[in-house]
């Protein structure tokens, strides 16, 4: 069962760029926007990040973090993030318990071939930890403007 607009975002806690575990739980009291990638250091995941990273000053004037998250390994996502010089830390969710969390693993076609992969996703949490917004299916290009719109709406 994954979470739904409305409901308390489940309490995972998970390894986190810059030598820390990260919960949900811990950003309470600030929006976060959390957004799930297909993988680190690829052409679209890294103009995700960037848009992120081009805009976090507007985020953090309305109290909001952002967070990234792939199915990548720590060490994957501490170069990722050092490599872009992104503001905000990566989560390394090997095991997949956010991604299911959220529902973002799907099956994709690559070349003829079918895999289960992560559905470029994003979601917006409230300062209670309670789902607000989702973008599931996202096309990087105008996404984050879309998401900071969305995060002024709240107030």
């Amino acid at each position: 069962m994954s979470v739904a607009i409305g409901d308390s975002v489940p309490d995972i806690e998970l390894p986190a760029t810059g030598d820390q575990t990260l919960k949900l739980s811990d950003l309470r009291g600030q929006r976060v926007v959390l957004y799930f990638y297909p993988k680190a250091s690829t052409p679209g995941c890294t103009q995700e990040g960037l848009d992120f990273s081009a805009t976090l000053a507007d985020f953090a004037g309305l109290n909001t973090v952002i967070v990234g998250a792939s199915r990548d390994g720590i060490k994957a996502q501490e170069n990722f993030k050092a490599k872009q010089a992104f503001g905000f830390d990566l989560l390394s969710d090997k095991d997949e318990t956010l991604c299911k969390a959220f529902d973002v693993i799907k099956l994709k076609k690559m070349y003829g071939k079918e895999s289960l992969g992560v559905e470029r996703s994003t979601f917006l949490i409230d300062e209670q930890g309670v789902l607000r917004q989702e973008w599931r299916g996202v096309k990087v290009k105008g996404h984050v403007d879309e998401v900071l719109a969305a995060v002024r709406e709240l107030g």
